[in-house]
């Protein structure tokens, strides 16, 4: 089979840059598909906490010069060799991107966002031709990247550089669409016939997402539930009728996982090491836990993590309607995440009034997640939508079993325990309400008081496979399609 080029355009990228999903899919994809024979780069914009960070870049001998309302902006190019012979790329235009935030500050967006990614997504371009890099695929992530398709099949349509490039876009959350004033098409200097009902108008204004599908040569998503789910008035937040058209085109590939960094037997984050076939450490995690979380009383008595952004799309409107009810229950709860300030406000006060049963951490901590991964018997997750979602992922291989609302992801990878056959890997529930979510935690309760079954259950857990490899493959086949038909 013959070695593919592939470009990878996103906003941000583990370990340099990381606000969500989307830095883990830019960061691990490459990965999985150099093992598969192919040159990958990745092309990232300089912010700040890359350049403060600890990553041994280096000065590109030579500086682009980027297109930019009427005139030609300088930009440094930073690069830093990657695993399997990957490379990474990164933008420098410190007006742009040296500042505290990747989009904004707890205030809200910066308000030159629109500006901001123009420049970065002409850049990416100009970038491939500098260091003579003729790409067969260009990969671009969310809104962030979505004109990078658009210029492709209009400025750059006749560029003997890139005349061979297929674009793929992968939509990580449909929600953030990139939606701004008409005025920033003379700022893309895209031609303004495009600015129509079938290109990158909506309802009078820009709307960058938009561009990204209705230009790129095939869309995915980050599961097969959620691309059937965008194409619907319920989740397709005004694009569904853009994306039904274009439906043949859309894929949905679920999101692997970085088992290097998740992983009982391996990971150092955790109080003790454990496997499917010796579950011994895991009760030292869950006393671990329950320690740094001031818990009593937990002997015989289940722990339900939660690690998530506090906001509606997660499940805390519902959330919190159920709590007083699931403080009644016989159980633990343990919370770590940052989001909205109406629920970082209420956790926070209902974890000082339950002192000893919820443990509330109203933070981002990496090494905390991982011990309340290995720590706790159950996990969360009554999300209204969710594109893919990890932690889910991450529980099973730590054994901890996934209670879910079925939507998106979250439908995809867990199907619901059946103790008359031992089949399945978790609880699920359908209606989004906090009746259903409290009737899944009392099944998954009464599941628990059965150790013979429990353990057939996170056995099943642990076995699941969600590595990048299969995720990889698929890309491949799609890339392959594409490159095929020039």
């Amino acid at each position: 089979m013959t070695e593919l080029k592939i470009l990878f355009a996103a906003s941000e990228v583990t370990p340099f840059a990381k606000t969500g999903g989307l830095a883990d899919v830019a960061g691990s994809l490459p990965d999985a598909l150099a093992l598969l024979g192919h040159r990958v780069i990745t092309v990232m914009p300089y912010y700040r906490s890359v350049r403060e960070g600890s990553f041994n870049l280096k000065l590109y001998d030579k500086s682009l010069s980027v297109p930019f309302k009427g005139c030609h902006l300088d930009a440094g190019i930073h690069t830093v060799g990657l695993k399997r012979n990957t490379q990474a790329y990164f933008i420098e235009r410190d007006e742009f991107f040296d500042r505290s935030g990747l989009y904004g500050t707890p205030r809200g967006d910066y308000f030159d966002n629109p500006e901001r990614f123009i420049f970065f997504s002409r850049s990416v371009i100009e970038l491939t031709k500098l260091i003579g890099f003729q790409p067969d695929i260009i990969h671009c992530h969310d809104w962030q990247t979505s004109l990078i398709p658009v210029y492709l099949k209009s400025l750059y349509a006749d560029d003997p550089v890139l005349t061979r490039s297929k674009s793929v876009f992968t939509i990580h959350n449909l929600a953030y669409q990139g939606v701004f004033p008409a005025e920033m098409m003379r700022v893309s200097e895209l031609p303004l016939e495009l600015f129509v009902m079938k290109g990158l108008e909506y309802y009078g204004k820009m709307n960058f997402m938009k561009g990204g599908i209705v230009f790129s040569d095939a869309i995915t998503t980050v599961s097969e539930k959620y691309a059937q789910e965008i194409q619907t008035p319920e989740f397709g937040y005004g694009l569904e009728g853009v994306l039904r058209e274009r439906r043949a085109q859309v894929h949905g590939i679920l999101n692997g996982v970085d088992y290097q960094s998740w992983n009982p037997k391996t990971d150092p984050h955790i109080a003790a090491n454990f496997d499917s076939r010796n579950l011994s450490g895991k009760k030292a995690c869950k006393q671990d836990l329950a320690k740094i979380y001031g818990l009593k009383g937990t002997s015989g008595v289940p722990i339900i993590g939660i690690v998530s952004r506090l906001a509606d799309q997660k499940g805390f409107d519902i959330l919190a309607e159920a709590m007083d009810e699931l403080l009644k229950l016989d159980l633990h709860l343990v919370l770590l995440g940052t989001g909205d300030a109406k629920y970082e406000k209420q956790f926070d006060a209902l974890g000082k009034k339950h002192a000893g049963r919820l443990g509330v951490k109203i933070a981002f901590d990496n090494v905390l997640a991982h011990k309340i991964e290995a720590g706790s018997d159950m996990f969360l997750m009554p999300s209204k939508y969710e594109p893919c979602g990890l932690n889910q992922m991450y529980s099973l291989k730590y054994g901890t079993i996934p209670i879910v609302r079925a939507t998106g992801g979250l439908d995809d990878t867990i199907q619901k325990f059946d103790s008359r056959t031992g089949e399945g890997n978790g609880f699920k529930f359908t209606d989004y309400s906090s009746n259903a979510l409290l009737a899944e935690v009392n099944r998954a309760l009464e599941l628990y008081g059965d150790s013979s079954n429990w353990l057939t259950l996170v056995r099943n857990a642990m076995r699941m496979d969600f590595s990048w490899k299969r995720s990889a493959l698929k890309y491949e086949g799609i890339y392959r399609q594409l490159s095929d038909s020039l």
